[in-house]
């Protein structure tokens, strides 16, 4: 019943106060179908991640609350996020996360999501965000040379394999985002953790494997001599890391 009226009420989101609650090991996701949300309270127990989707682009909250290791995970998008938090409590290992998107054959790598977030009051061990860049795409791997031919008893020598061809540079790690936060003035500098690292480079594409020589083959009246295998692709680079974005800190 309680899902019933939640759902309802992120119809509608700013007709009525909202309060949202992340069970124990358990992955809740906000709707997509608005780019503005208003909480009155979020809860997230120990271990639960609350995932906020690409087309949010503001989420104000009154009390926010984080268990032991829970997560609020922000989906990467070109657009920054906007958090505004009235009241924070934030419990040890409790971290906010937009990280960027690694890389595949398809897809570059996705920059970590900028963030601009507000907590106008904030008791915490430590305020955690995790904005690095997504891991570049791997390089492709080299095709394999062909076999040889082998030799017949009435014509010549068998075929030489041929060469593998050469692994792909694997791709560029894409950027760290630009972090932009406001704490209390009382909140210690030292507590405050934000990794805002580029992403790793994709790995190296593995060179094509060597197509092997014809077989020798016994005849009759003399013996063909087998080919000689190819040579394998050289592998290639591994990608270089990507830009480190920003962190800038504001006192209220």
């Amino acid at each position: 019943m309680r899902k019933l009226c939640l759902l309802a009420a992120f119809i509608s989101p700013l007709a009525c106060a909202q309060v949202v609650s992340v069970e124990t090991n358990s992955l809740m996701r906000l709707p997509n179908t608005t780019s503005t949300l208003q909480l009155e309270r979020l809860d997230v127990a120990d271990y639960g991640t609350l995932l906020i989707p690409a087309n949010v682009t503001e989420l104000t909250v009154g009390e926010l609350r984080l268990g032991h290791e829970a997560r609020i995970a922000i989906v990467p998008a070109e657009q920054a996020l906007e958090l505004k938090v009235a009241r924070a409590e934030l419990s040890e290992g409790s971290q906010i996360t937009a990280r960027g998107a690694p890389g595949t054959y398809e897809k570059a790598a996705r920059a970590g999501r900028n963030l601009n977030l507000q907590f106008k009051a904030l008791n915490a061990p430590q305020l955690l965000v995790d904005a690095r860049g997504g891991t570049g795409a791997p390089g492709f791997v080299g095709l394999d040379g062909g076999n040889g031919e082998d030799p017949g008893c009435t014509y010549g020598a068998a075929g030489h394999g041929f060469d593998g061809s050469n692994g792909s540079d694997g791709q560029p790690g894409a950027p760290g985002a630009l972090v932009r936060l406001e704490v209390p003035r009382e909140f210690p500098a030292e507590l405050i953790k934000v990794n805002v690292a580029g992403g790793n480079g994709g790995p190296a594409g593995v060179g094509g494997k060597a197509g092997k020589g014809g077989k020798s083959k016994g005849c009759l009246v003399y013996r063909a001599d087998g080919g000689k295998n190819g040579k394998a692709g050289a592998d290639g680079q591994p990608g270089p890391v990507g830009a480190a974005g920003a962190v800038t800190v504001q006192r209220l």
